[in-house]
């Protein structure tokens, strides 16, 4: 006798999954680092190795192609979905195609660490996208006066706008040619190591507020499972490297952690 999954079943289920996984993904974070950028050198064991400019486009092209594609194939392209899609956009299309080429510095990250990334991005676009388009209730138009899109709104772009000034002051931090570690002064570094990470904190906790959805809520504790672990590292770096690094930073929440 064989028995039929429905979508709705297979969504959900996949949704249990990232959940357990995001509760393994921070055990194992805070007792190992993932390989690539300050820690390349530690990619010894991962197998083969790529450009790492290449492997952050192989990373976050499917996060911003694959929802393009959810959206265009729903039967649901209306207002709403479109500005949730331009909303998305404002951060994977720079992610993919904008950020690989600002970075400095060349280096190498292992391949599977960039295919793990595609497995998750293409799984956490279905979540969102899936979810949105067809499996979810439909947005009225009305939505875009909701309290809770304009708030969501405001807290994605104020995260966007950290996070990106953060990244200016990392790519300015070294002159052309010049490699290796400095402190990074200014801005929401003045409270934190990792303000670039934060900013993503709080963009995809305004994501989840602005669709009131379960795929976004998924995704912004999985953002909190990968990068709060990862901050504590780069915090722990900074100061192994720099006995001068100023004491009253955090590494990632600004007077708590």
């Amino acid at each position: 006798m064989q028995t039929t999954i429905t979508e709705s079943q297979f969504y959900f289920g996949l949704l249990i999954s990232f959940w357990v996984m995001a509760a393994f993904t921070v055990v194992n974070l805070l007792f190992r680092v993932a390989p690539y950028g300050r820690y390349q050198n530690q990619s010894k064991g991962w197998g083969p190795e790529i450009s790492a400019t290449v492997g952050w486009i192989v990373m976050e092209a499917p996060a911003s192609v694959a929802p393009l594609a959810l959206f265009f194939c729903s039967s649901r392209r209306d207002t709403v979905l479109f500005v949730f899609a331009l909303i998305w956009q404002v951060h994977y299309f720079h992610r993919a195609f904008i950020f690989p080429f600002r970075r400095r510095g060349g280096g190498q990250m292992p391949l599977v660490i960039a295919l793990l990334a595609v497995v998750f991005n293409l799984g956490n676009a279905y979540l969102n996208w899936r979810f949105l388009t067809e499996l979810g209730p439909r947005y009225d138009v009305s939505w875009l006066c909701d309290p809770r899109f304009v708030v969501g709104t405001a807290i994605f772009f104020l995260g966007f706008g950290i996070n990106q000034h953060a990244d200016w002051i990392l790519f300015n931090l070294r002159k052309p040619g010049e490699t290796g570690y400095k402190i990074p002064y200014g801005g929401m570094y003045r409270f934190i190591s990792c303000p670039n990470y934060f900013g993503e904190l709080v963009e995809w906790t305004g994501w989840a507020i602005l669709t009131w959805s379960i795929g976004g809520l998924t995704f912004a504790l999985w953002t909190a499972a990968n990068l709060v672990p990862r901050a504590v590292s780069h915090h722990r770096d900074y100061h192994k490297r720099f006995p001068e690094y100023p004491s009253e930073r955090r590494a990632v929440i600004p007077f708590l952690l």
